[in-house]
């Protein structure tokens, strides 16, 4: 985290993640991330090509379902 906070689910447990903290989410472990701040967050996220490129078509409006981008990068969408 480099500025402001983020909220973490990362299985069941609930994680809130401050300016200097770090979060790491173990493979195949259900996790979502959201603002936990009223004013600016900025944070870095690292993740594999292969996981970045599945980011980028869910964000593009392809028309897929999501079902279907996940299955296409070979990654699975847990609930």
């Amino acid at each position: 985290m480099l500025e402001g906070a983020l909220g973490f689910r990362i299985g069941d447990e609930l994680v809130t993640a401050a300016a200097g903290s770090a979060v790491l989410v173990p493979k195949g472990t259900p996790h979502s991330y959201w603002s936990a701040a009223t004013g600016l967050t900025r944070y870095l996220i690292v993740m594999t090509p292969r996981i970045a490129a599945l980011v980028a078509t869910l964000h593009a409006g392809t028309g897929e379902s999501s079902e279907e981008i996940f299955r296409r990068h070979a990654s699975e969408l847990l609930l």
